[in-house]
């Protein structure tokens, strides 16, 4: 049984990695290697221009540091903000929690696209359109990591918070001091979907910001795809680059990732 289970999930590895490899041949080779007969798993030449021509020619370096920005801040503001109402609706007690909770949620079945009339509105009343902060602050409440954050912090004793209420302990405090430092599986969770969901965005920024060196690494892949036609080498190059700080944020928070969504209660 377990050489069963080794060959499984050998499979399944070599199957989820395979797509990765692909990428990085397809970022190495030639023109005429994509278009000759045949599957080639590895480039007759291997062509390093692929890498080097786009990013001597776009502002390449400028877009990655524009995604950067806009993910980070994004991550730190949006998980602050899911941590904090998630710990008042596991363990603050008000009129209409339940209710609220589950309009909140119920905005999930809601498509992106249905709001982002409205929300293209607002930006353009706030002057935030063209700007960076006009990507961030729309989606800074995310109601998935509202759900996460709650059911986490649900399974935290509430014998800790009344040990600390007894000690006159304000409920800042103890946010701070007792549930922030039990929630770190939570917190690497909410960091990593956090991150690919706007390290990954392309719509609302295609629609937000108007000047190509504002653009982020999504949108101006497709800058690129319009200038280079079908060089997939390098579109694909460039593809590859945007995904390192992906497997960066990942790699970090990888070792708390598994518990934070045990504890979550979503398997």
């Amino acid at each position: 049984m377990t050489r069963y289970r080794l060959a499984f999930a050998i499979t399944g590895a070599v199957a989820m990695l395979f797509p990765v490899y692909w990428m990085v041949v397809t970022a190495i080779s030639s023109s005429a290697d994509m278009r000759g007969p045949g599957l080639h798993l590895w480039p007759t030449s291997v062509r390093w221009e692929n890498l080097t021509d786009p990013l001597s020619k776009f502002p390449y370096g400028m877009w990655a540091v524009n995604s950067v920005f806009i993910a980070v801040v994004a991550v730190v503001l949006t998980v602050v903000i899911n941590l904090m109402a998630g710990y008042a609706f596991a363990k603050l007690r008000f009129p209409g929690r339940n209710v609220l909770f589950i309009l909140i949620i119920s905005t999930l079945m809601v498509p992106v696209q249905v709001v982002m009339v409205p929300q293209f509105h607002l930006v353009v009343d706030f002057g935030l359109i063209g700007s960076d902060w006009g990507v961030i602050v729309p989606r800074l409440a995310e109601a998935f990591g509202l759900f996460m954050a709650r059911q986490f912090m649900m399974a935290i004793p509430d014998e800790l918070i009344e040990a600390a209420q007894c000690d006159g302990s304000s409920q800042w405090r103890i946010f701070r001091t007792v549930v922030l430092p039990l929630c770190r599986p939570l917190i690497a969770v909410l960091v990593i979907f956090t991150f690919m969901w706007r390290w990954n965005e392309f719509a609302w920024p295609l629609i937000v910001l108007k000047d190509p060196e504002s653009y982020t690494l999504q949108v101006g892949l497709l800058f690129l795809k319009n200038q280079y036609g079908q060089d997939y080498g390098s579109l694909m190059a460039m593809s590859l680059l945007s995904m390192i700080p992906m497997i960066i944020v990942f790699a970090l928070f990888q070792r708390h990732f598994v518990e934070g969504m045990a504890r979550s209660g979503i398997k």
